[in-house]
């Protein structure tokens, strides 16, 4: 395809998506500018103490729900010695690290807001956007050929009031999971959680050292994973592969769901908590939390049904069971995401006022597409290496390195995925996805998707390991345009060091390594469950 001219990025954010496109844009020759209304880089892990408007914001005891190697930018590993799920200052370092190493801080203006994005007068003709800005109380207007919004989506709370009958009389505190930093102000006091999320849980675990007694209100329920997964691995490095995905994916349905329910049931009958969900068939976000069942069987936490009204001093459940005097209620309930420098916010929300992006990444009814929302989607794979590759399809998009379908055949591509997020996660609006299928979609098109069949014939030990080892983001950086002369050492490494942070004792005599017993293990019991499967139909 003929590339077009397109040189002057304006990308709005400096978190870990906004950074990606930022070195992305720089990889192609572009003249990228980033524009970041707090005074540092990290966006939702750059913690403070006190929330800010139009800022995430994380409390005191964040850890990271993906180890170390499945959340790095795909060609800079974290440090060795770095845990394998971390802190959120350990995982600040590394952001800052990053930005460091590819000397990528010049080009971002700190301080600055962006307050509005509008299509330029010849946009049919140009697809540049006038972009005005806002630092220290002056507005300056720029022109630019295309916008990257990378301003996340854990900004705006979503706080519906009138789903809770009765809170405004309600005479103790309440307020959104946004506004809690720490345990302190609760020590002796009865709260109540509203919420079955990962903020949810991370929070009324916490409280329940300090509480007198902690209530956790769930409306559907929520399976819950941990960290440590099969023989003590990171969750994500056993469940996150590509064998895997294409077992679950290729089983009938019913084996799959079977599988799922009995995995997600391994470490503890989710019922006997009152934690089951009201589906559990469906692939919704988990929540990661290695401590809420242990606070819930030593009676520190009290799971409740959803909440179906408050009085003064009380909360009214949906089963008609009643807890008195209670000091606090924090309202774990989610974000809304919004665009408020978007003068028309139909460009991205074109069709009832949803989020409606081809490819989760652009919307598709411009007369130009030189726009691109990057990060605005969930899955179980890291959102660093997801909008790592998000930025790389968007800027080939943007250079015109690849001819796009018409308008008809991305919204009919829309309307699928939208139907099987339906069947999967019951949703058709959610913003989660299948991460490796949607990797692999985006990877293919950009030209830099693993090629297995050729790897096995030219390199079949590393074959194996993209295959049933971990789908770490260094296949993405593995071949084609933009590649990373590590990426090989890294993925044949990448247990190594997992392990070199946790086996601080060693023991003389024991093994290292991915133990084969457990591919075998991954490679047989799913053929087994189809030869009974097709044995009874």
């Amino acid at each position: 395809m003929h590339e077009t001219m397109l040189k002057k990025v304006a990308i709005i954010g400096a978190g870990v998506s906004g950074l990606a496109s930022l070195k992305c844009c720089l990889e192609e020759g572009l003249d990228p500018i980033c524009f970041e209304r707090s005074d540092d880089i990290g966006g939702l892990w750059n913690f403070t103490e006190h929330t800010e408007e139009g800022k995430a914001s994380i409390y005191h005891s964040v850890f990271t729900n993906s180890c170390k190697e499945m959340m790095c930018y795909p060609d800079f590993p974290f440090p060795d010695d770095y845990p394998n799920y971390m802190h959120n200052t350990k995982l600040q370092e590394y952001i800052k690290m990053f930005a460091k190493h590819f000397d990528l801080l010049k080009y971002i203006k700190f301080k600055t807001m962006v307050i509005k994005v509008t299509k330029s007068p010849d946009f049919s003709l140009t697809g540049q956007w006038d972009v005005i800005t806002e630092n220290d109380g002056k507005e300056e207007s720029s022109v630019f050929d295309a916008v990257m919004v990378c301003s996340g989506h854990h900004v705006y709370p979503n706080f519906p009031a009138e789903q809770f009958p009765g809170i405004k009389k309600f005479k103790g505190s309440y307020f959104h999971s946004r506004e809690y930093k720490g345990p302190e102000k609760f020590k002796g006091k009865k709260v109540l959680v509203v919420g079955l999320g990962n903020s949810g849980s991370d929070i009324a675990v916490e409280l329940s050292h300090t509480a007198s007694q902690v209530y956790l209100s769930s409306r559907s329920g929520s399976w819950v994973m941990s960290r440590v997964w099969d023989d003590g691995y990171p969750w994500d490095m056993l469940y996150v592969t590509r064998f895997e995905t294409f077992v679950r994916n290729s089983l009938p349905t019913s084996i799959s769901d079977w599988l799922y329910v009995k995995k997600m049931n391994q470490k503890f009958k989710h019922e006997n908590y009152g934690l089951m969900p009201l589906n559990g068939t469906l692939r919704k976000e988990p929540v990661f939390n290695d401590d809420l069942p242990s606070r819930i069987v030593c009676g520190m936490v009290v799971v409740k049904p959803n909440v179906k009204e408050f009085t003064e001093t009380s909360v009214i459940f949906q089963d008609g069971t009643k807890q008195e005097n209670i000091d606090y209620v924090i309202f774990a309930t989610g974000y809304s995401y919004s665009y408020p420098f978007m003068e028309d916010d139909s460009i991205i929300k074109c069709r009832d006022n949803e989020v409606t992006l081809y490819k989760g990444i652009l919307p598709p009814q411009l007369e130009k597409p030189t726009m691109a929302v990057i990060g605005l989607v969930q899955s179980l794979g890291a959102i660093i290496p997801t909008s790592e590759l998000q930025a790389r399809w968007a800027i080939k998009v943007f250079k015109g390195s690849f001819k796009l379908p018409p308008v008809s055949s991305m919204m009919d591509d829309i309307d699928e995925k939208m139907g099987k997020k339906l069947k999967w996660f019951g949703n058709s609006s959610t913003l989660q996805t299948d991460y490796i299928v949607y990797m692999d979609e985006l990877a293919s098109a950009i030209g830099v998707k693993p090629n297995i069949l050729k790897l096995l014939l030219t390199d079949p030990r590393l074959a194996l390991e993209v295959y049933f080892g971990p789908c770490s983001p260094y296949q993405f950086r593995l071949t084609g345009p933009g590649s990373w002369s590590g990426a090989r050492n890294a993925i044949l490494t990448q247990w190594d060091r997992t392990l070199k942070v946790t086996r601080t004792r060693i023991v003389h005599g024991s093994k290292t390594g991915f133990p084969l017993l457990n591919v075998l293990t991954i490679l047989f019991f799913p053929l087994l469950l189809i030869a009974v499967f097709l044995m009874f139909n």
